[in-house]
């Protein structure tokens, strides 16, 4: 064959080495022993050296019914925490031979568009979070092997489901706050029909109604800055005794909660104690820095991923929520007795 710009073919291999391209393909898929003969199977291996062949190994996986490819659905990325996911999935990923496909849910949650022309054609699987599970009809991901994020373990579409100890993360905040002595909460929830955030709000409920002397107000807000500011905001300025402490889903809701204080001539934590959850960038450039639950996205990603390989492989995905860790800063003290 003249050398050029064309690039070599299994046939090419197959009448250099006098072969059919049957053997070509047994030698260089190394399932050749017991089929052609060591001497043979050389004089593939050296036909295919000196063309410098390379097998299209995307052509092969789709010829098997397999991508390597597994898609990552997650909410709009708004935060960096869902760039951790991908990362820690990507870096599994990658170790085992797979790629992986970002894909955001518009507007967060709801449906999507196909990303691709036929997704059970181009995936081998998906992961997805849970405030992105409407978006998994529209591409028809649930009829694929797929890992449910951040999910009710009891309904979930998938056929694993990978958590964070959310749970616990709410227990650690309300303990900290109630050992300093706080007893009037406002829980600033977010608005989203997700399965994670009602765990929060009523794991917050519970352990704080456990306690006596106790009250909770509840109000609502789009995970946004200045969805947080002006729900704070007229939360606070209601009548009656003003809550002490201010528990908020995310951190991006804590910095809006931040902006309501101040406007308010609230100083943090001196008149109002602030938690978020999440731990991102933002919680250490608010001022004074933030008491926040420290989530590993990367981790949530990793064990996400080994969960999908699992059921790919046909095993049981290991089991047990990822711990949480409640990272104490400069926005929560006790009290003013005033």
């Amino acid at each position: 064959m003249a050398r050029g710009s064309t690039r070599p073919t299994s046939r090419d291999v197959a009448q250099a080495a006098g072969v059919s391209q049957a053997a070509v393909s047994l030698v260089l898929g190394d399932k050749w022993r017991g089929r052609v003969s060591e001497t043979t199977a050389e004089r593939v291996r050296e036909a295919a050296r000196d063309l410098g062949y390379r097998p299209n190994l995307a052509a092969r996986n789709l010829r098997l019914g397999h991508t390597r490819t597994v898609l990552l659905v997650v909410p709009a990325l708004t935060t960096e925490f869902f760039a951790g996911v991908y990362t820690g999935a990507a870096r599994v990923a990658a170790a085992h031979g797979f790629g992986v496909v970002l894909y955001p849910s518009p507007e967060g949650i709801g449906p999507a568009r196909d990303p691709f022309a036929s997704a059970q054609a181009a995936l081998d699987g998906v992961i997805a979070s849970s405030m992105a599970a409407d978006a998994l009809s529209a591409i028809r991901g649930d009829q694929l092997p797929l890992v449910m994020l951040d999910s009710d373990p009891e309904g979930s579409l998938g056929a694993a489901t990978v958590n964070l100890d959310i749970t616990d993360g709410v227990r650690q905040v309300a303990d900290h706050l109630l050992g300093l002595g706080h007893r009037r909460f406002l829980h600033l929830a977010a608005d989203v029909p997700s399965w994670t955030f009602e765990v929060r709000a009523d794991e917050l409920a519970a352990r704080i109604a456990a306690v006596p002397g106790t009250s909770i107000r509840t109000t609502r807000a789009p995970i946004s800055i200045d969805g947080a500011l002006a729900a704070t905001e007229t939360a606070l300025a209601q009548p009656g005794p003003r809550p002490t402490a201010l528990v908020c889903d995310d951190d991006k809701l804590a910095a809006g909660a931040y902006k309501a204080a101040r406007r308010l001539g609230l100083r943090v934590p001196d008149d109002i104690s602030v938690t978020g959850l999440d731990d991102l960038a933002l919680a250490t450039a608010l001022d004074p820095e933030l008491t926040t639950v420290r989530l590993d996205a990367e981790l949530f990603g990793e064990r996400g991923m080994h969960a999908l390989l699992a059921v790919l492989d046909g095993r049981t995905p290991q089991a047990g929520d990822i711990p949480v860790e409640l990272v104490v800063r400069g926005s929560t003290a006790p009290p003013s007795p005033s």
